[in-house]
């Protein structure tokens, strides 16, 4: 029996490639990023006085299960779960990025100036910035990597069976 027949008749891995474990990676690096902006935020308008504890505490819970719902996608993602991959794409891929993104867009084509927001902000809106960029770029690669050659493969195999 050739070899190309034998690879093909054997049963695939149930460990994930890399690409698959890198993007779940990426998806809880996304999730660190929103939840460090979301001290960040929180920190700032609380030490501005204008903002309560009890007026942030809606936001807050609608962030925390949005993080929640993002880590259980990925450990989902990771076990090779279609679904997962096509809610994270969707959701948080799509939608998710476009929240981030078009507040500093809006503002740029309103005639704003990266230089002069740079030269003018101080450590915090840095930080803040920096994270936003990092954000960004982890939900980007993992989207990314999502969908590669050896993703899609892992995705099409059959499904595991469940753990006893």
């Amino acid at each position: 029996m050739s070899t190309v027949m034998k690879s093909r008749m054997e049963p695939r891995s149930a460990d994930p490639p890399p690409v698959v474990q890198t993007a779940a990676m990426l998806w809880l690096t996304a999730v660190a990023f929103g939840a460090f902006e979301t001290v960040l935020m929180v920190a700032q308008l609380l030490y501005e006085g204008t903002a309560t504890v009890a007026g942030l505490l809606p936001q807050a819970g609608i962030r925390l299960a949005v993080f929640g719902a993002a880590v259980f996608l990925a450990l989902r993602l990771r076990r090779g779960e279609n679904w997962a991959r096509l809610t994270l794409a969707v959701t948080l891929g799509i939608f998710g990025t476009l929240s981030l993104v078009i507040g500093p867009v809006q503002w740029l084509l309103a005639g704003g100036s990266i230089g002069a927001a740079v030269a003018g902000a101080d450590a915090m809106q840095l930080i803040f910035a920096g994270s936003r960029i990092m954000h960004v770029v982890a939900v980007l690669g993992a989207v990314t990597l999502m969908f590669q050659p050896r993703a899609n493969a892992y995705f099409k195999r059959p499904a595991r069976p469940p753990a006893p």
